[in-house]
C-alpha cells in the first residue's frame, strides 16, 4: 500500500466525519481505529485516516499516541500527512492542538484552518464563525469538556503551541496559490511555524489544499481535507474513484441508539426520536453516586428490541451538565457517563444488536474503544460530515455503525440513520 495522503484525526466521529469527505471526492478510504495492528488487512486505498481519542487527554500522550500514527503513515509513503481536528476548534488552554502540531512539524510554515463552509464554519482575519456568529458567541461556547471563550484563532493556538503563529489573511487568498505561498515565506523569514488561513467560499479550499499538499504536515477539520483531495485529483497524483456501490452483505437484526452529547443539535434530535421510538433519560447522578443505570437501561431496552429500534440518551442541557460537573467533577462526570454508555453498548451488542448510532464524539470514542473495533469501510453519508460504517475485524462479526459529532446531523438524524442502515 502506498498512501497518497495521511491523516491522523482526534476523536473517532471527526475521523468519520474526514472519511466520509475525502470519499465523496473521489480518494478510496478506510478509517481505523487507533493505530493498525500489523495482520490487519486493509483493502488497496489513497487514504487512511488513524483515529485517535487524543482531543481531551494529556498533552503528553496526545502527542506520543500522534507520532506512532504518523510513522506508521510515513511508513507507507503518504508524503503529506493531515491532523485532522474539530471544526470549533475545540480545545483546552494547554492543548492539545498545539503540542501535537509542534511534534509533528519538520519544517516550513504550516498551514492550519478549521473552515468548512459548507458546515457553516468559516474564519475570516483569523477569527472562526458559526454560521453568523463568532466561535464565542454560539452554542458550542458551552462545550462540556472544552468550552470556546476566544474567536480569535491566531491568539488560541499561540497559547498552546512554541512556535510563532501568522495570519494568512482572506485578501491574500483570493489572489491564489502564488499568493499563499509568497505569503508563508514571507511569514518564515520571520521565524513563523504557523499560520491560521482564513476561508470563507468552498473555492477558498481548493487554494489552500493545493499549497497545503506541497508541505509535510497540515492541520485543521475536514474542509482542508476536502481542499487535499481535490488537490491530489486535480493534480494527477490520485485518479478519482467514484463510491462505491457495494455496500456489502446486509445487516439486519435490532437497531440502538446511543446519546451522550450535549449539543444543542443533539438535544433537539432526542426530542423529535421521542415521537417515533421509546426513548430513555439516563439519570447521570445515578451513574455517579454509583447506582446501577446501566442494568436499568439493558433491562429497559431489553423489553422494547424485539419491537423496534430504542433510544438512549445521557444528554442533558449546558444548564444540567454545568450543575452535574459542579457537584462531582468535571472529569470524573465525563469519564462515568462516558464508560457507562460503553457498557451499555457492550451489552447491547452481546444481545445480538448489530446496528448502532452513536451520538457525540467522546461517547463515540468510548463506545468503539470497547467493542474493539479496528477499523471502517466508508459507506453511504446520512447527513454532511456523518457516512454509514461498516467494521472491518469486529468481534462481533458484521455490524453497521453511524458516529455522530454532536452538532452534525438534520432534526430528523436517528430516523434518517435507521432507513440507510440496511
Amino acid at each position: 500500500m502506498t498512501l497518497a495522503l495521511g491523516c491522523i484525526a482526534d476523536d473517532y466521529t471527526g475521523a468519520s466525519d474526514l472519511a466520509n469527505t475525502l470519499t465523496r471526492a473521489g480518494l478510496r478510504t478506510v478509517q481505523t481505529i487507533g493505530v493498525p495492528a500489523s495482520d490487519l488487512a486493509l483493502p488497496e486505498v489513497d487514504a487512511v485516516v488513524v483515529s485517535l481519542k487524543s482531543r481531551s487527554i494529556e498533552a503528553g500522550l496526545a502527542v506520543s499516541r500522534s507520532r506512532e500514527a504518523e510513522r506508521w503513515l510515513r511508513a507507507r509513503g503518504a508524503g503529506h500527512v493531515l491532523f485532522k481536528i474539530c471544526s470549533t476548534f475545540d480545545s483546552t488552554a494547554s492543548g492539545n492542538i498545539g503540542p501535537v502540531m509542534d511534534a509533528l512539524r519538520a519544517e516550513g510554515v504550516v498551514l492550519v484552518t478549521p473552515a468548512f463552509p459548507e458546515t457553516g464554519r468559516t474564519v475570516y482575519q483569523g477569527n472562526l464563525f458559526v454560521g453568523a456568529v463568532p466561535l464565542n458567541e454560539s452554542p458550542l461556547k458551552d462545550h462540556p469538556l472544552n468550552p470556546m471563550h476566544d474567536s480569535n484563532l491566531v491568539r488560541v493556538l499561540a497559547r498552546q503551541s512554541r512556535t510563532q503563529i501568522g495570519l494568512v489573511d482572506l485578501a491574500t487568498l483570493t489572489r491564489g496559490a502564488e499568493a499563499v505561498r509568497a505569503r508563508l515565506a514571507e511569514l518564515s523569514g520571520k521565524g513563523v511555524g504557523a499560520a491560521i488561513v482564513d476561508a470563507v467560499f468552498d473555492r477558498d479550499l481548493e487554494t489552500i489544499g493545493l499549497v497545503a499538499a506541497e508541505h509535510r504536515l497540515s492541520v485543521g477539520a475536514s474542509g482542508i481535507g476536502l481542499g487535499l483531495a481535490r488537490a491530489l485529483v486535480s493534480t494527477g497524483k490520485v485518479k478519482s474513484a467514484a463510491a462505491s456501490s457495494d455496500q456489502g452483505a446486509a445487516v439486519g437484526g435490532p437497531v440502538a441508539c446511543l446519546a451522550g452529547s450535549c449539543s444543542q443539535a443533539t438535544l433537539q434530535q432526542i426530542a423529535n426520536a421521542e415521537r417515533v421510538m421509546p426513548v430513555l433519560h439516563l439519570d447521570t447522578d445515578r451513574i455517579l453516586t454509583g447506582a446501577n443505570e446501566t442494568q436499568r437501561a439493558l433491562d429497559w431496552a431489553g423489553q422494547r428490541l424485539a419491537q423496534g429500534p430504542v433510544l438512549i440518551a445521557s444528554s442533558a442541557t449546558p444548564a444540567d451538565v454545568a450543575a452535574l460537573q459542579a457537584r462531582h467533577g468535571r472529569d470524573a462526570a465525563g469519564h462515568a457517563i462516558e464508560q457507562t454508555m460503553a457498557d451499555i453498548a457492550e451489552n447491547l451488542v452481546k444481545s445480538g444488536v448489530r446496528r448502532l448510532i452513536v451520538a457525540g464524539g467522546e461517547t463515540s470514542g468510548a463506545v468503539v474503544d470497547r467493542l474493539k473495533i479496528p477499523g471502517f469501510l466508508v459507506g453511504t453519508e446520512i447527513a454532511s460530515g456523518v457516512p454509514v460504517l461498516r467494521a472491518v475485524g469486529a468481534a462481533a462479526g458484521e455490524m453497521l455503525l453511524a458516529l455522530k459529532s454532536g452538532n452534525f446531523g438534520g432534526p430528523e438524524f436517528f430516523s434518517d440513520a435507521m432507513r440507510l442502515m440496511h
